[in-house]
């Protein structure tokens, strides 16, 4: 009878196609059992152990020469388009010649400077949602759940989008869509595939209601 050694964080996997082989073990726990003429396969797999491991200090031999390639890099990513500051921070530390105390003073000077400003930032980035695509408060919410923004600083630029949009406004541009292509409702089919558009779209059940309603009621005409 063979012992096989076991060893941490490996694997062993035993193809065999033999005669008569005799059992095998590993640590006398885990058999493979080989018959005549059978290919036996037996996986013996061993959980790896979750090792502790300190993040690697990031040793910047010219800490001026970094912090100026630093707030070089920022710059030019802000040049591309607006960022929020958690967003840049994790941009700029993905190069290995910066640490995090180069790119906290680096953003502390865009932040002197105004080039970053999380709450303006947001108040763009929710009226910029809207206006390239009409959607509802929900949808809204999910599309500026990615942003690495505050809760509250998200949720002031969502109330400010809508003071400058009305929702009910915006349903209206949906549904004047969807009636172009689609035409006017005429069966419950019909009505249930335009609530599920509108609710995919983030609007309320109730403001749906109230617009599907005036529908009826020909507030809204399908154009030719």
């Amino acid at each position: 009878m063979a012992n096989l050694s076991r060893a941490e964080d490996t694997a062993y996997t035993v193809y065999d196609i033999v005669r008569c082989r005799p059992d095998r073990f590993v640590d006398d726990e885990y058999a493979v059992h080989n018959k005549a003429q059978i290919l036996s396969v037996r996986t013996v797999m061993w959980r790896n152990r979750r090792r502790e491991t300190q993040p690697e200090k990031r040793v910047i031999k010219d800490e001026d020469k970094a912090y100026s390639k630093t707030l070089k890099r920022a710059v030019n990513i802000l040049a591309a388009k607006p960022r929020a500051v958690e967003e840049l921070r994790q941009r700029l530390l993905e190069k290995a010649w910066t640490n995090e105390e180069i790119v906290a003073r680096v953003i502390a000077k865009l932040l002197e400077y105004k080039y970053l400003d999380d709450e303006q930032y947001a108040k763009d980035a929710a009226l910029s949602a809207i206006r390239q695509r009409p959607q509802g408060r929900h949808k809204l919410r999910q599309t500026m759940a990615r942003k690495a923004l505050d809760r509250e600083i998200k949720e002031k630029a969502i109330e400010h989008a809508f003071e400058q949009m009305p929702e009910s406004e915006l349903i209206d541009v949906v549904i004047e869509k969807r009636l172009r292509l689609k035409g006017i409702p005429e069966t419950p089919e019909d009505n249930k595939k335009l609530y599920d558009h509108l609710l995919r779209k983030g609007f309320s059940f109730d403001l749906i209601r109230e617009k599907v309603k005036g529908i009826r009621d020909g507030e809204f005409a399908a154009e030719p």
